[in-house]
């Protein structure tokens, strides 16, 4: 009882406080004309890429990291806990093992991907190949690697903001099929903290809004890493992904990244399956 009486008399205390910091900065906001705006946030972008690594984060050839998920449902609950290692190669290689058997394998490669599971070695469905593109598509690192370079993207400064009780400076992406993507970059750091996606079915004008959040930054061989990333989907939190290790540019062999991987691990691992699959029918003779 003295921790949610506690907890509720800090929210009491902290609110009105960032609420006043947060209605001081939207009253200060600076009045852009286009070009000025478009300058200040490319000027934003190219300071978070400075502060990501420079060059070493632009020319990254493969990342390798350990970490857990935890996923969730409709309700909110959670609906999946598991312990991982990940392989990519951007911008659209990626392969995920769960651990510590390694016998269920996700690989997405460019517009094919596969999966490895106790029924054996199957095209990844459909849903999952059309979740993962606009994944990749829309991943931070393909955008300020990427994306920033692409012809007719509109770029505008969308004011100073309280991002996660730090300021921070709102840059706005327009792209050709008319996305809006809003990113929060930390005035201290530089970092990014948030990425607001808005995006529109063409097919059914049915509007979506995805937001990631990044947090728990670490240096790994120059180059920043958020530990920690949340992914909310329309109001709904979908994940929470929790790195533990990275390593980056250890010579990811491309050979990962196919089918032929997942046919050679199912030799290894299928056989086991089997063998149990045999001895609860013998049991049940």
């Amino acid at each position: 009882m003295r921790v949610k009486l506690f907890a509720a008399v800090l929210a009491f205390v902290a609110l009105p406080a960032c609420f006043i910091v947060l209605s001081e900065a939207r009253t200060q906001q600076q009045v852009l004309l286009p070009d000025q705006s478009e300058a200040k946030a490319k000027q934003i972008l190219q300071q978070a890429i400075t502060a990501l690594g420079g060059d070493a984060y632009l020319n990254v050839q493969d990342v390798t990291c350990t970490g857990r998920m935890t996923s969730f449902d409709h309700s909110g609950d959670l609906s999946g806990l598991e312990n991982f290692i990940s392989y990519s190669k951007p911008p659209d290689k990626t392969r995920q093992e769960n651990t510590p058997k390694r016998n269920i394998i996700n690989v997405f490669s460019g517009d094919k991907g596969w999966e490895l599971d106790r029924g054996g070695v199957t095209e990844a469905p459909p849903t999952d190949m059309a979740q993962f593109q606009q994944n990749i598509h829309n991943n931070i690192d393909n955008i300020l690697r990427h994306r920033i370079k692409e012809p007719g993207m509109i770029f505008r400064y969308a004011g100073s903001d309280i991002v996660d009780m730090q300021a921070a400076d709102w840059v706005e992406l327009v792209d050709n099929d008319n996305n809006t993507i809003r990113i929060a970059f930390s005035r201290a750091t530089h970092l990014p903290t948030r990425k607001v996606l808005q995006t529109t079915n063409q097919r059914t004008q049915i509007k979506s809004e995805e937001i990631e959040y990044y947090s728990n930054f670490h240096p790994i061989q120059g180059i920043q890493m958020a530990f920690q990333t949340t992914r909310d989907r329309n109001g709904q939190k979908v994940y929470q992904a929790f790195l533990d290790k990275c390593d980056y540019n250890t010579g990811v062999a491309d050979s990962l990244f196919t089918r032929e991987s997942l046919e050679q691990r199912w030799s290894q691992v299928g056989g086991k399956y089997k063998e149990k699959k045999d001895k609860y029918s013998d049991n049940g003779k």
